[in-house]
């Protein structure tokens, strides 16, 4: 049997990306992918009778010059700039996304904006000490009134587990650099038409203006990898899992049993595994049995379903999101499809809106019958009022399993011990990725955690820390921070450098 070089288990943006960049040195790689037809993982981009829709929604933006180099390296003539636009539902009301403090408290009425000051002012002065809760946390920073209003809502609904359970340092990451007082100043300033200070360092946080997106989605990015890393002469094995990963410590060699929908079967051995895939799931096909499997059995994932309404008018509003903080509403989020790219619609007057919700894959919501979603969507997106149910002239429902890994209190410890051993037992497996690394990352963090893993296997040591990724596009050197400090680095969320 011969033995390549590197076996990746996903097509998702890490994996590809490893691949790509190992191809690209002319490194030896096989990559497997579970999906029958498409790349991109939760990236991909779905085609329904010519209507083409994003998983979620994946701007392209980064602050790091390679990831971006890399996107124009694949893709050099096909990215378009779209202006970011999304706002938030509550109460019948839009609000504008970020948060404008004074459209935020005249929509809320004179009395619930006095409360909402008050119940902040209490917060500042009456803090919770030490939160360890998103709860606590949000609390702390905005009072619990507007965190009940702007944050708890959807929050729940993304996770679908209480506030109380979700970990601090998530909020920390999510909303760190806002401030109730700051915002309030620089919208008066707005409003008086003087010119914003720049952040210097403590000014407002704020979110991209604009970003790149292929002309026809995000799975135009990974199917024109997918046909690259082909070239360089490695292969990718479409409609194929792993079934147990066995190491043999003597030759330093894996063995792969892998399975194709058909039934077939293929072992294929390789002197690296770069996995993407969850955590629970690589463990559970490991041989020698790992550890902490318990472990790894204890981490979450939040799964994903979009409905897609096609209707024959184009909308007449032009966000690209708007999220759904109203509790009476079972979606989370509504995208415009066309406000992403006009090419992702085959004509000039039809819109297509995607209702996003959040679930498990044992809940109810996942097992209804798409015609029963359809009809739930169809009636609340009539309730929003984005589009009259009787416009919709079509429908479908893309199901997404494993979107998004859970953050809860228990996460952090879990994937410390999972890291730990296998680092001392497995140390040419290598985990990239979200669901991978069970890591918040964005796609170009993603991307980033493949680009450096590839760099370290085409070394032959550690180069880089991995863990260390963030959204701020500064990743410390093995040489720098150093093996103990990787292995015991313990926030697995990105957090912004000071």
């Amino acid at each position: 049997m011969e033995t390549i070089d590197t076996l990746i288990i996903g097509a998702g943006p890490a994996g590809l990306t490893t691949a790509y960049t190992l191809a690209k040195a002319g490194h030896g790689v096989v990559v497997i992918e579970q999906d029958k037809h498409y790349v991109g993982g939760i990236s991909r981009t779905v085609s329904y009778k010519g209507f083409l829709f994003d998983i979620g929604g994946h701007r392209f933006f980064s602050k790091s010059r390679e990831v971006v180099a890399l996107w124009d390296e694949i893709l050099p003539d096909d990215f378009l700039v779209r202006p970011r636009l999304s706002r938030i539902y509550y109460a019948g009301k839009f609000y504008a996304y970020p948060l404008r403090a004074f459209e935020a408290l005249r929509n809320l009425g004179l009395a619930q904006s006095v409360a909402c000051l008050a119940s902040y002012a209490y917060a500042r002065a009456f803090p919770v000490r030490d939160p360890k809760t998103f709860h606590q946390w949000m609390r702390n920073e905005f009072g619990e009134r507007l965190y009940a209003i702007f944050f708890m809502t959807y929050t729940e609904k993304v996770w679908g587990m209480d506030c109380d359970a979700i970990s601090a340092d998530w909020a920390a990451q999510r909303i760190k650099g806002l401030n109730l007082f700051k915002a309030l100043a620089d919208g008066l300033r707005r409003s008086l038409r003087l010119k914003p200070r720049g952040d210097g360092g403590g000014g407002v946080k704020s979110l991209i203006e604009s970003f790149r997106y292929p002309r026809r989605g995000p799975g135009m990015m990974w199917e024109a990898a997918a046909s690259k890393i082909r070239g360089f002469g490695s292969r990718i094995l479409m409609d194929r899992k792993f079934e147990k990963l066995s190491f043999d410590a003597e030759r330093q060699i894996w063995t792969v049993d892998t399975v194709s929908g058909d039934g077939t079967r293929e072992a294929i051995e390789a002197r690296n595994i770069v996995s993407s895939a969850p955590i629970a799931e690589l463990l559970a096909g490991l041989s020698p049995a790992p550890l902490t499997l318990l472990h790894a059995r204890e981490l979450k994932y939040r799964d994903f379903l979009t409905v897609v309404l096609i209707g024959q008018t184009p909308p007449t509003w032009p966000d690209n999101w708007i999220y759904i903080h109203d509790p009476k509403v079972k979606a989370g989020r509504v995208q415009n499809f066309r406000s992403w790219s006009p090419e992702m619609i085959p004509d000039e007057t039809s819109t297509c809106l995607g209702l996003e919700y959040f679930c498990h894959e044992d809940d109810a919501l996942w097992a209804m019958p798409d015609c029963e979603l359809i009809a739930l969507a169809k009636q609340e997106i009539s309730q929003i009022g984005l589009m009259a149910s009787e416009e919709v002239v079509d429908a479908c429902v893309v199901r997404q399993k494993k979107a998004y890994p859970v953050y809860d209190e228990t996460y952090l410890e879990n994937v410390r011990m999972i890291r730990f051993e296998l680092a001392s037992r497995f140390p040419a497996l290598h985990l990239v990725g979200r669901n991978g690394m069970h890591k918040y990352n964005n796609q170009d963090h993603a991307m980033m955690t493949g680009m450096l893993t590839a760099a370290n296997i085409l070394a032959g040591r550690p180069l880089y820390d991995v863990w260390a990724v963030n959204e701020d596009a500064e990743y410390g050197e093995a040489g720098f921070s150093g093996a103990k400090d990787a292995l015991a680095s313990t926030r697995l969320v990105p957090q912004k450098v000071a």
